[in-house]
């Protein structure tokens, strides 16, 4: 077994006692058995599970389309331990659909109140009619004991800093939108919003108000996670394109609200020098820019979850983004829909390599079409576990297109994951040697839920391109 470097127990540190900047202590009586950790420590112990509308839907879902897919993830995904259902971006415009980068996303009609926070578009979710927001849809997830999110873009909408609304809280400073707009920070993909400043001297705490007001908002709406978009990318050294304070501005927001709320940064590739912050001020973050239905970007991911597997721990988690599985683009898109064009190979490895790495969870498809086949891949409780309680998790190798993870299970016992990178049949195999183990060990094939023969030495498999494998490995007796 590796141990913990000093690094990564300073995150863990980072993720379970700074997010609210204060100092936990730690001076109790040995005889005092340890507290769970609170709020906002304990927003994700494990890796959050849950569905999210982009992959099927982009910015068009509706409310009936979420409702029969919440409805859905309760009878067939909660039972595994799935919990979170999100409403992805641009559920306030007016026009369903709208892509991202159109000319007029600015012009668009947008749902809003009188302080420039955006709201749901009545036509679209009929039951936030009458300034209802997402209450009563979030109610109704609730009431199917699951958690309910929301996407957001960071900063405040164009239309808002146009009109110069009031910011709301931010009287004693006589605050508009247009005080707080950082007109030269704006997301380089979207023309809905602006940057907002949260740090000068001038307009700085009106900003910070501004976040203050839309996170008060959600919290009132019964909102459980937050996938804050356009926030963690850095392409430009010295993270320029990271937006620190902003982060950092939005996570103390959420947690003055006293609702508890995970924060899900977006997109990526976050850059590695910033894995302190976002283990400190959110609870999952993207390794990457968004990852669809192709080997190729799939392939990609082996590398960064190698870079970023140390950073993992309890309530910090890098994201390798969503499960791109099942029918996708269903509505929202500027092309047909169709079912993933990732291979059952290619789906098994994805989902293997994502437990293994103890990446976020999050299922893109339409789940009302959703064929056995896919559903068995969210629905294998042993890979779960994986994904929800191993420990140390890294890669053992690389060899080319041979690569090979292990992780700690409970009560002593290994997994380890086979991976078959290359585009012709290659058996993998990985040695006692390099495991740290002796003696023998009976083998659990975790996908197939099968018990295999005992091994001694080391284990192999013969994998097709593409292919993985996952097993649990328990000592012999």
């Amino acid at each position: 077994m590796r141990t913990r470097t000093c690094a990564q127990a300073v995150l863990a540190l980072g993720g379970a006692a700074l997010v609210l900047g204060s100092l936990v202590h730690t001076n109790v009586a040995a005889a005092t058995p340890p507290s769970k950790p609170s709020y906002p420590d304990s927003l994700a112990l494990t890796p959050p599970l849950g569905w999210n509308s982009y992959d099927s839907f982009g910015g068009a879902v509706n409310e009936s389309q979420f409702r029969d897919n919440a409805r859905y993830f309760a009878d067939h995904l909660a039972p595994y331990g799935w919990k979170y259902v999100v409403v992805d971006y641009y559920w306030y415009f007016a026009e369903s659909g709208v892509e991202h980068g159109s000319s007029n996303e600015d012009k668009i009609p947008t749902s809003m109140d009188d302080y420039g926070r955006l709201l749901p578009d009545p036509q679209r979710f009929p039951s936030a009619a009458g300034g209802a927001g997402f209450k009563p849809l979030a109610d109704y997830v609730h009431s199917l004991g699951l958690k309910f999110g929301i996407h957001i873009m960071r900063g405040i909408p164009r239309q808002a800093v146009e009109r110069n609304l009031p910011i709301y809280g931010a009287s004693a400073h006589g605050a508009h939108a247009r005080d707080v707009a950082d007109l030269k920070n704006a997301c380089p993909w979207s023309k809905a919003m602006y940057g907002v400043d949260v740090t000068s001297p001038a307009h700085g705490a009106a900003g910070k108000a501004y976040y203050d007001s839309i996170a008060r908002l959600y919290a009132g709406w019964g909102v459980d996670f937050i996938k804050a978009d356009d926030m963690s990318r850095g392409n430009k050294p010295p993270l320029e394109d990271y937006h620190g304070p902003e982060v950092e501005a939005l996570r103390k927001a959420m947690n003055k609200t006293g609702r508890p709320m995970v924060l899900s940064l977006s997109p990526g590739a976050t850059p590695l020098d910033a894995a302190a912050s976002v283990s400190k001020w959110s609870q999952m973050w993207r390794i990457s820019d968004d990852m669809w239905d192709n080997w190729k970007e799939v392939d990609a991911q082996f590398a960064r979850a190698r870079e970023w597997a140390r950073y993992s721990g309890p309530n910090h988690w890098p994201d390798a983004d969503m499960l791109p599985l099942g029918l996708l683009r269903v509505t929202g898109f500027d092309e047909p829909q169709r079912q993933s064009r990732l291979t059952h190979d290619e789906q098994v490895t994805l989902m293997t390599l994502w437990s293994i790495f103890r990446s976020p969870l999050m299922m893109g498809g339409d789940l009302r079409s959703l064929d056995p086949w896919t559903a068995s891949l969210l629905e294998n409780p042993e890979v779960l576990a994986v994904d929800q309680k191993s420990s140390d998790n890294h890669q053992i190798f690389a060899r080319g297109s041979e690569i090979a993870w292990e992780a700690d299970a409970q009560g002593g016992a290994k997994y380890v994951a086979l991976f078959n990178t290359g585009e012709s049949d290659k058996e993998v195999a990985v040695t006692w040697q390099e495991l740290g183990l002796s003696g023998k060990y009976n083998l659990r094939d975790l996908w197939q839920k099968q018990d295999l023969r005992v091994f001694e030495g080391h284990v192999a498999k013969s994998l097709s391109p593409h292919g993985a494998a996952l097993f649990e490995l328990t000592p012999a007796q």
